[in-house]
This record gives C-alpha cells, structure tokens and sequence, in this order.
C-alpha cells in the first residue's frame, strides 16, 4: 500500500492557463498537460526530461508542435476557413481606405493579420472559423506574449481581439456561423494626455519664435524658420491631429475663409475618424494668412505647411525633430510626472484650454465633433486632469436664495 502510494504521488506546475508539467512516482520524466479547447479535453505528453526548469522549456515546444498539427488535422475546405475571411476583411478595408485617402486602417490591419510566423493567419489560418473558441484566442495572446521580452500592451491586445471579431463577423454574415465567440477581457488603464500650461506654452511659443527669427538653428541639416513656429500656433487653434491626414496633410483647397464674425476657416478634413467639416479658431486664420505669404506661388493642390516635402511621412518626422528641439531648450520635453511630450501635446492643450476659457459653456458635445473625436474620449483621455475652472470653483461654493 505505501509503494503504490508513492508511485501515485504526484507533483504538478502549473506554467499558465491550460498548461501545467507534472511528475508521479512511476516515471523520473516529467510530462505536459495541455487543454484542447477544440475537442475540450487535456493531452498529455512526456517531455523526456527529468530537470523541472527543462520540462517547462520543452512544454512549451510542445504545445507549439501541438497546435501546428491541430491546425492541419483541422482544415477546412478555403471557403470556411479563416484565412478566407481574413483575406476578405483585408480586401473591403482596402477599398475603404482608397475611398477616404486613409491607408493607416489599412496597414494597421494588415500587420495584424499578415505579420509572418506569429499574424493571425499564421496562427488561425487553416482553422474553421465555426471552430474558433474564446480559449483558443486567449491561447493566441499568450503565444504572442511568450514570443516577446515584454508582454504586449493590454491595448494592444485588444486590437487583436478587434481584428478576430471582424474576420468573424463577416463567417456571420455569411451564415457560416451563428455565433462570435467572447474575446478575453483586456483590462486597460487610461493615460491622459499630457499637455502644457498656460505660462509652458507661453515659454514655447517665445523659444520657437526667437530660435527662428534668429536663423543660426538648423535640426538635421533642417533650418528651423517661422513656418515650424507658425505650425504650433495652427495646431493649438485648428485642434487638428499632428498627423499625415490632419495637419501634414491639409491643402489650400481643403480650406475657406469665413469673414463673419467670429472670423475662422473652415476645414474639409479626412482623418483619423474619417470625413469631417471642422472649424477653426480666429488665430488659425492669421497664420494660414502668414502661410500664404511665404509660398505666393502655392498651387490649390499644395500642402499648407512644409510643402517641400512630397513624402508627407517626412514632414511630419522632420517637424517632430524641431519640435523637439524646441522643447529641449525649454526644458519642456517631459512633464512634472516624467511623461514625456509630442506634437500630440498641442492637440490637448487646446482641447483642455477651449474648455477652462470658456469657462464651461463651451458644448462639449460640438467640441468634440468639431476636433473629430468623442464625449468620451475628451473625457478620459483629454480632460481627466483638467484643473478646475473659475466657474467651476464658483459653482461648488455658490449658496441656493434665501
């Protein structure tokens, strides 16, 4: 009784979800535990290895072998495949993106889907898309995770998660399916942006504009003129994205001068969130004044600012240059909290300073809409820590009539 006892000991590891190594008393090898959440059962295989630390290395070479095989025991005729679906998805993106001069969504997407040895079509490719489970994509995370020094972000992942739910929608659509599976929960924590004072922006300004009007400054062989000042000016008044779509890639036909009062521009815009007519604050106008000024031979078709550059993924990493000069000089590259600023940073600071001198009668809801963003997304990432307003102060120690 006491020799079976020891011969059915067991000692088991367990290195993550669905996944565990363990040894009993009938064999020195350690063996791997693996949950096949296709057929909803565990496997077990020897690992041939006696040391613990080894067996964990092996287990997970297992597991890989294990999928591979899985995926080919598994295939489908193409038309339910997720490959067919992914390369249906990549397609219909396309073409949306050809239609709206937006080729970001499109590239995105197809690193995700496409990325050799680790895409979602290297992992899910021969797989019935009716087959996919919730475990499998979480399976597909932690192999995406293990293949990396760090573990992806949480935001990240949940891109990934987005990616698989479209390629499904469409097996849904079809009728292939009757049901997508719910993606693993990615639990993500806000970062509000990071922005500027007042008297930070003030010191900013004056930098950029001494450091050009001085013309001895060139950055990477790039001499920095008031055309880099002028484009912070516009992008504090103009809310637009530092970006080849929104600021890098306004022309003079995207743009018209409103005289009535108050005096602004009116932008056609096709950006991050699409098509969008957005307006400007009176600053705006002045520079794009300033601007027309300095290119008098510009054609309709010409870029805005530093229309030099033909390759607008150029002009906005050259800007990205200076500016960082400029913040540099005035000790203004990373924030009291050690977060570093961007071009990005004159994006909030002009949402956050629309708000507190408005003194919250600004509607939030047009704000939003004007600078091609959500309630939502001002409100957590834009103006979470947002000192309060004069109004704000007075509303909170206001006393009711008597």
């Amino acid at each position: 009784m006491v020799e079976e006892s020891q011969n059915s000991k067991k000692t088991i590891k367990h290195l993550r979800r669905g996944l565990s190594i363990y040894k009993t008393g009938r064999s020195p090898f350690w063996h791997a535990r693996i949950y096949d959440a296709v057929k909803k059962k565990y496997v077990v295989r020897s690992t041939k290895e006696t040391n613990r630390i080894e067996a964990a290395e092996v287990a997970e070479e297992i597991v890989e072998t294990y999928k591979k095989k899985q995926n080919s025991a598994h295939a489908v005729s193409k038309d339910r495949s997720f490959e067919h679906y992914a390369k249906m998805l990549s397609e219909i993106t396309k073409q949306k993106a050809r239609s709206s001069r937006n080729k970001y969504a499109f590239s995105d997407q197809s690193k995700i889907l496409f990325r050799e040895k680790d895409g979602l079509v290297s992992y899910f490719g021969k797989h019935d898309v009716g087959k996919i489970t919730s475990g499998m994509v979480r399976d597909y995370l932690l192999f995406l995770d293990k293949r990396r020094d760090k573990p992806l972000a949480m935001s990240t992942k949940s891109k990934q998660c987005g990616v698989i739910r479209q390629v499904l929608m469409l097996a849904l659509e079809d009728g292939v399916i009757d049901i997508i599976p719910p993606m693993p929960k990615q639990r993500t924590v806000d970062k509000p942006r990071v922005s500027f004072s007042d008297a930070e922006y003030g010191l900013l300004l004056e930098e950029a504009r001494q450091i050009a009007d001085d013309g001895e400054t060139s950055v990477r062989g790039v001499p920095v003129t008031r055309e880099h000042y002028n484009v912070i000016v516009f992008a504090v008044h103009s809310f637009l994205r530092p970006t080849e779509t929104e600021l890098f890639g306004i022309r003079y036909c995207d743009i018209e001068v409103m005289d009535e009062e108050p005096r602004h521009l009116l932008m056609t815009l096709t950006g991050k969130t699409g098509y969008r007519k957005s307006a400007t604050m009176q600053a705006a106008a002045d520079i794009f004044e300033k601007q027309r000024e300095m290119h008098v031979a510009a054609k309709p078709t010409d870029y805005v600012f530093m229309p030099e550059y033909s390759n607008r993924t150029t002009a906005v990493n050259t800007y990205r240059r200076i500016f960082n000069h400029f913040l540099k000089e005035t000790g203004l590259k990373k924030d009291k909290d050690g977060n570093d600023r961007s071009p990005y940073s004159l994006r909030h600071y002009a949402l956050q300073t629309r708000l507190v001198k408005s003194d919250g009668k600004v509607n939030i809801y047009w704000l939003a809409e004007n600078a091609g963003t959500s309630v939502d997304q001002l409100e957590r990432f834009y103006l979470k820590n947002l000192a309060p307003s004069s109004a704000k102060v007075r509303n909170i120690q206001s006393f009711g009539d008597a």
